[in-house]
């Protein structure tokens, strides 16, 4: 699968561009703040109906103005197809596959499989457990829609149930809306929950094979799934709970407390991992998410990698540039700030491509 062509009106800080883009490579260069990063997740966007870095829709319209669309022509299994986003100001916004508008998002996510590797993703390490389990079910997601279907009815669940538990105290209501509730997350969570725990199981090997090439099997690590549902029966866990749950005005018990722990050589990678075996860890776990959604949906995903040499050892770097420019992979997009060390990387690649200049939301190809 690729993307032919891409055409942005009022995104982030362009205003209007279109590009013809190369079937394997291409690379974005210029100065931070320029809009490298705002093109790829463009493209990120259209495949996964939703920006990579900010929550709120309206942040990707440009500003001062009420609008903004983007579109591509893909190819996906020898066959055109062409995708465009419209949104407007506090508007839901519009997706359509070959003009015919989408009744539910969701049947548009996996699709067009994406995985984007970006210093935004060290929040996987620093920070808290929802973190980790959006990145579960990011992936997950890509090729399971009952799964994406689960969540999103689970997380409905759970604000009801967590609304009630509020409102107990105050008007009294009646408590057997709570089994009703109950039997609605067990139901949802044990799917949930057997999907990311066969997910996982299945993805330790990968990123144990991908963090073993690219530092050259100088360390160790593990992945381990953390669940509340790992030992238990989660209605017995419900029940047991209810009580506290009823003095904290929230549920305390479920999939929505899973975890996924990192570690490196058997500590903590957030605790002990250097900038640049962090970077790995978390290039490693990008590498491996292209390979499962690769082996799953028969397609290969389109890879954004976003100012992913710096902080990197020059062995780092030409380990990944030897996975990179593999066959296995399809295409391929880079940003980088320095000109001259991009080519120099290009010319370690030696494989056609297209490279192109960024500045102040204008982009121009830079010829051979």
């Amino acid at each position: 699968m690729h993307i032919k062509l891409l055409s942005l009106i009022n995104f982030k800080n362009y205003k209007e561009v279109s590009l013809e883009l190369h079937p394997k490579l291409n690379c974005f260069v210029g100065d931070n703040g320029a809009g490298k990063t705002n093109f790829l997740d463009a493209l990120y966007y259209l495949c996964m109906c939703k920006s990579y870095f900010t929550s709120t829709d309206q942040y990707s319209i440009y500003s001062g103005e009420k609008f903004m669309a983007l579109q591509a022509d893909f190819i996906r299994k020898n066959k055109s197809e062409e995708i465009y986003c419209g949104l407007k100001q506090n508007r839901k916004k519009k997706f359509r596959r070959n003009k015919k508008e989408y009744l539910k998002l969701s049947d548009h996510i996996g699709l067009f499989p994406v995985v984007m590797v970006s210093p935004a993703d060290i929040q996987l390490i620093l920070d808290g457990s929802e973190e980790r389990r959006k990145y579960m079910n990011s992936v997950i997601s890509q090729y399971n829609k009952t799964y994406l279907n689960d969540i999103i009815h689970y997380n409905k669940v759970l604000a009801q149930r967590n609304k009630f538990l509020k409102d107990t105290l105050r008007n009294g209501s009646q408590m057997d809306l709570l089994d009703i509730f109950d039997k609605q997350l067990v139901t949802l969570g044990n799917e949930i929950y057997r999907a990311r725990y066969q997910f996982i199981k299945e993805f330790i090997p990968v990123f144990d094979r991908y963090y073993s090439f690219i530092s050259e099997n100088n360390e160790s690590v593990e992945l381990i799934y953390e669940s509340q549902l790992n030992s238990g029966d989660y209605s017995e866990k419900l029940k047991n709970s209810r009580n506290k749950d009823l003095v904290l005005q929230y549920t305390t018990t479920g999939i929505h407390k899973d975890d996924l722990v990192l570690s490196l050589n058997g500590n903590s990678i957030k605790k002990i991992g250097s900038q640049g075996q962090q970077k790995t860890y978390l290039v490693s776990l990008k590498l491996a998410q292209f390979e499962f959604l690769k082996q799953v949906n028969d397609v290969l995903p389109v890879l954004l990698l976003d100012d992913v040499f710096d902080k990197f050892d020059p062995n780092r770097v030409k380990q990944m540039l030897k996975l990179v420019a593999a066959d296995s992979f399809g295409q391929i997009f880079i940003t980088h700030t320095n000109i001259d060390r991009m080519k120099d990387l290009l010319g370690e690649l030696r494989f056609e491509h297209k490279l192109f200049l960024v500045t102040k939301g204008a982009i121009e190809e830079i010829k051979n």
